[in-house]
């Protein structure tokens, strides 16, 4: 077995089953401004809670501002802008907002969807914070957005943990060597580094689950390595990790065995030690 193959074998044993920071799963910030948007319409309807007689209070509220109505369907973990279709108890196919214009609406779906017992019977206590609850379950739809994002943020907070200068997000258009190198592909590396006279084009991605994917990405990156290598002053770093590459390890040894930068979580830390010690 060679050194290279030790390494690789080593590189495999570090990859990490998740790259989640705890921040990832809720944006509080997010869901607090969805609740405070629709706070005055709930107030309102919060007098539905423990109403003796469900149809006057409904007929009291549409009286002194029927918008209100608007928020129900979050009540139902709905987030929906006109088009949601619903079967109403006819079997007519309407739009569900089409039942907020009338109270007689208002109370078939209070009804048909067993939200007039939960209210009455004061299973819900403050629609306020129910809301803020159903908008903490409907944002974790956009965990998958957050953790797209995720392995970015843990190498920029490995950046920032030593110092290290960079810019995020940019487009090789800023380096016309690199544009020209690349040809019709117009890409946008994740980081750029300058250091010691070069500038390192960094790369980072993690892959939870195997398939076809990556085989594909491993082909890519290292024709890319070998693209902007070439060039005089630049050089190209693939941060990855995460235990799908366990299922697609011949492409990556593949990759591994030709990129000359190519690192993992554990060992890109690594890789910034010995520049900041070139520099020194």
């Amino acid at each position: 077995m060679t050194d290279r193959d030790r390494q690789f074998n080593e590189f495999l044993s570090q990859l990490k089953r998740s790259n989640q920071t705890l921040d990832a799963f809720c944006d509080f910030g997010k869901i607090e401004r969805n609740v405070a948007n629709i706070k005055l319409s709930l107030c309102m309807l919060n007098s539905l809670v423990g109403a003796r007689d469900l149809q006057l209070a409904v007929d009291t509220i549409y009286q002194r501002d029927a918008r209100a109505f608007n928020a129900l369907q979050i009540l139902i973990a709905v987030r929906d802008k006109g088009t949601k279709h619903v079967i109403d108890t006819l079997g007519n196919h309407i739009e569900l907002k089409s039942l907020f214009t009338s109270t007689r609406g208002v109370m078939e779906f209070l009804t048909a969807t067993g939200l007039a017992a939960i209210l009455q019977e004061q299973k819900i206590t403050n629609l306020v914070d129910y809301v803020f609850g159903i908008e903490t379950g409907l944002d974790s739809n956009g965990r998958k957005n957050r953790n797209g994002h995720a392995m970015e943020k843990v190498v920029q907070n490995i950046l920032n943990n030593r110092h290290i200068s960079y810019k995020k997000e940019v487009c090789c258009d800023e380096f016309p060597t690199v544009r020209a190198a690349l040809g019709t592909d117009k890409k946008r590396f994740d980081f750029a580094v300058a250091h010691a006279g070069m500038t390192y084009l960094l790369e980072a991605n993690f892959y939870n689950t195997g398939g076809s994917k990556l085989n594909e990405v491993a082909r890519s990156y290292t024709e890319l390595s070998s693209k902007i290598n070439a060039l005089d002053g630049f050089a190209f770093v693939w941060i990855t990790d995460g235990q799908g590459w366990l299922k697609a390890k011949s492409k990556l040894k593949e990759a591994f065995d030709t990129i000359t930068h190519i690192y993992n979580l554990s060992t890109f830390p690594q890789f910034l030690d010995n520049l900041a010690g070139r520099q020194s």
